[in-house]
């Protein structure tokens, strides 16, 4: 199994705020309340024509009305359902597809100012709008980036360090756990610096270290949750992952990766109603499509993403079958899945979410996972889905994702805050 490591990381408002929204209409339709004189002066935009996504459980809307004013969706609806306000601008999208902004629940970024600042804008380029950073974080940097709001540029949140047995040789940014005390004091002190969540590794890397046992990865749970923290793992076995969710583990960073997950495993996963899966899923091993990247990144990126895409790997594509069928059959379960890339590939997203429609997840579902999901899992309140009130963070699509995912990729423009993204190399 230890070449399946590498493998397995490919992928890697000052404004003002709408008080009060009322339903608009029948038949679904979402508007804010204004009254005549400010609709005679509006500074609103409204979008026409296009199928909007919403990213939650709604049914897509075709032929729809989205209107845009200081930076949030103020109506929502079909196009006879919402009325434009006098003076908006009106874009027409016909043809169209409309569908939130992505939020990837698993990256790891520079922690230099500039380098993150511009690790989130590529993103942003991409139509991810946040992204969270799992155990790697330390640096005034990544906390006065995290607090800001930065025009054009992905939001951010960090786990800060997380916390693993002691691995020499691989990175001392994370907490290196011997003891409960260690633990207990390791977890406060991230939870002193505004962590988002706590982030574990349990994983002997092929045998190289000795793994956090239970009784330390239990005392970290136990202390995240006195301070109001979930607890996300990167883990490996079907073994630790039941041990996980026995310490009470909110999330698991990664899918089980060494087997088929097994009867007691769905068991366990049923009497936890709110935990949520990020699959991170390998590599395929077999040829995939990048040319829709050219003339999106720089012409060596480009060249190494067509070198990587043309390789053929069997035994990588049974590594990437076992979580994938492990996917299916959570998603089936109805475990909450959210979309994470585990690097620094700002168009991982687009990789990561053809990969779980071939694992078995429908369009909807991915999108879904990708959109809504892991705003709610960042806890971005106002993020992830297309809804009066919410930030306008959307992208707009020359082909629809729900007939084929891999049309996230054939983007238009993309918009944070209503402000369309400057989408150039």
């Amino acid at each position: 199994m230890k070449d399946m490591r590498g493998i397995a990381y490919r992928k890697g408002i000052s404004l003002a705020l709408i008080a009060t929204f009322i339903l608009y209409g029948c038949g679904g339709a979402e508007q804010a309340s204004t009254d005549g004189s400010a609709m005679a002066a509006s500074s609103a935009i409204a979008y026409t024509g296009a199928t909007v996504i919403k990213g939650n459980n709604d049914a897509a809307i075709g032929n729809a009305t989205v209107v845009v004013e200081n930076g949030r969706f103020v109506a929502v609806g079909a196009a006879d359902e919402v009325s434009v306000p006098a003076g908006a601008t009106v874009v027409n999208l016909a043809g169209k597809t409309i569908m939130p902004t992505i939020i990837d629940t698993h990256v790891h970024l520079g922690r230099d100012r500039a380098a993150l600042v511009e690790d989130l804008r590529n993103r942003a380029r991409f139509g991810v709008s946040a992204a969270l950073s799992l155990g790697q974080d330390e640096g005034a940097d990544v906390y006065a980036v995290r607090g800001e709001n930065i025009p054009g540029v992905a939001v951010y949140r960090t786990a800060g360090k997380g916390f693993t047995a002691p691995e020499p040789g691989r990175t001392e940014i994370p907490h290196w756990i011997t003891t409960v005390d260690e633990a207990r004091a390791a977890v406060r002190e991230e939870a002193a610096l505004g962590v988002d969540i706590i982030k574990i590794w349990v994983d002997d890397r092929d045998g190289q270290y000795a793994k956090l046992t239970p009784d330390l990865y239990g005392a970290i749970m136990d202390e995240a949750h006195a301070n109001d923290l979930r607890v996300t793992a990167h883990l490996f076995t079907l073994e630790d992952a039941k041990g996980l969710l026995l310490a009470g583990v909110d999330a698991f960073a990664h899918g089980v990766r060494d087997q088929m997950i097994d009867a007691d495993f769905m068991a366990m996963l049923a009497e936890r109603e709110n935990f949520v899966l990020g699959p991170n899923l390998p590599g395929r091993g077999t040829p995939f499509d990048v040319t829709w990247l050219e003339g999106q990144i720089s012409e060596q990126q480009y060249a190494q993403a067509i070198a990587q895409a043309s390789t053929r790997n069997p035994q990588a594509h049974d590594f990437f079958r076992i979580q994938a069928r492990n996917l299916a059959m959570m998603n089936a379960a109805g475990t909450t899945i959210v979309l994470g890339t585990d690097g620094n590939t700002p168009w991982g997203p687009h990789l990561e979410m053809e990969d779980m429609v071939l694992a078995g997840m429908s369009p909807w579902d991915v999108i879904k996972a990708a959109t809504g999901n892991g705003a709610a899992f960042l806890q971005l309140d106002d993020m992830g889905t297309i809804e009066v009130g919410k930030r306008a963070d959307f992208i707009v699509l020359d082909a629809n994702p729900m007939s084929d995912i891999t049309n996230t990729r054939r983007i238009s423009a993309v918009y944070l805050q209503g402000e369309a993204v400057d989408r150039s190399l």
